[in-house]
């Protein structure tokens, strides 16, 4: 087994800024990190991706939840609570994006054409905004996943009194409350990202909202037939619910593709908290950067999953495109 080398530790703790704070290691001084590096032994070979790949992916991410956002806001019969809460997501998702763009500009300004450490007052500070971004972004999806989880909920057990329950001003009550309680998160994780317990309650919570959705699922899925034939007698319930079904199963490719892109890195987190020197760990930890990757490419096929799924969205799409006179204003 080799050590691994200073310029590849240094350029993980410079270009994986999420990491580090969350793991605390910022905050020590480099010859305990040096240390620790010393004491590290892997085979393991570091992935580095270019940054040009993370500019063009975040770039991609920020353009078409851009496109999202105002395609909802120029098509009156996209404005009700699940395209709101759509709207959200795809917030969070442009958030991910920023923040990946912005960290890989910063670290060519400040590191790379500066020749610096990247351990001055201005650099951690713009590490900790960098930080926030990060744990805003993820809060936020899931936060926003939940909600349309809860959204299909009531429409499919509760469709008589849907629009009396999920009103638009309900609607944005609930996006005010979530991006209130993500902010503050953030801010707390960023504060205390130095203590193990932060990193193992955060990993919790975000186990707990997965297992809530996850529950929905499972009682939408069993129940969603015979409720339909306790309605079978209404006009529209048929196709009514054809289309409940078809937005759950919108949400379970959204909420599918978001395990795939976020569970790497969490598992990198939780690894690099409790077996920091461990070789596997360390071994693990070398594909830090394809972890970023998938992170990125989560905003870029979230976009694709509603226009995919959703006819009015995807005309709305063609119509922004082509330049033509929508119906719908």
């Amino acid at each position: 087994m080799h050590l691994p080398s200073p310029k590849v530790a240094t350029m993980k703790i410079d270009r994986g800024s999420e990491t580090t704070r969350l793991l605390g290691q910022t905050n020590a001084p480099p010859s305990e990190n040096n240390s620790e590096l010393s004491m590290n032994t892997s085979d393991c070979a570091q992935v580095i991706v270019p940054e040009e790949i993370f500019f063009t992916i975040a770039a991609l991410g920020v353009l078409e939840n851009l496109l999202v956002l105002i395609a909802v806001g120029r098509n009156k019969n996209l404005h009700s609570p699940m395209y709101i809460f759509i709207c959200s997501l795809a917030v969070s998702d442009m958030l991910g994006s920023l923040y990946k763009t912005l960290e890989n500009i910063l670290f060519i300004i400040f590191c790379k054409m500066r020749s610096l450490t990247c351990q001055g007052a201005l650099e951690k500070t713009m590490d900790d905004i960098l930080d926030f971004m990060f744990i805003l972004s993820l809060l936020g999806s899931i936060f926003s996943l939940s909600a349309i989880a809860a959204d299909r909920y009531i429409t499919i057990f509760y469709a008589l009194r849907y629009h009396n329950i999920m009103t638009m001003k309900r609607t944005l009550v609930i996006l005010v409350i979530i991006w209130a309680f993500c902010a503050g998160s953030g801010i707390a994780v960023v504060i205390f990202s130095h203590e193990i317990a932060t990193v193992v309650s955060f990993s919790v919570f975000l186990c707990f909202m997965l297992i809530f959705i996850l529950s929905l699922y499972i009682h939408m899925f069993l129940l969603a037939r015979s409720h339909a034939k306790k309605i079978a007698l209404q006009p529209t319930s048929l196709v009514h619910q054809r289309a409940n079904m078809k937005g759950v199963i919108t949400l379970t490719v959204l909420l599918g593709v978001f395990l795939c892109c976020w569970a790497p890195f969490v598992l990198h987190m939780l690894l690099m908290a409790f077996c920091p020197q461990n070789p596997y760990c360390i071994c693990y930890g070398s594909i830090f950067h394809m972890n970023g990757i998938l992170i990125m490419c989560n905003a870029v096929i979230d976009p694709m999953i509603y226009a995919f799924r959703s006819p009015e969205l995807r005309s709305t799409f063609k119509r922004l495109f082509c330049c033509r006179k929508p119906s719908w204003t």
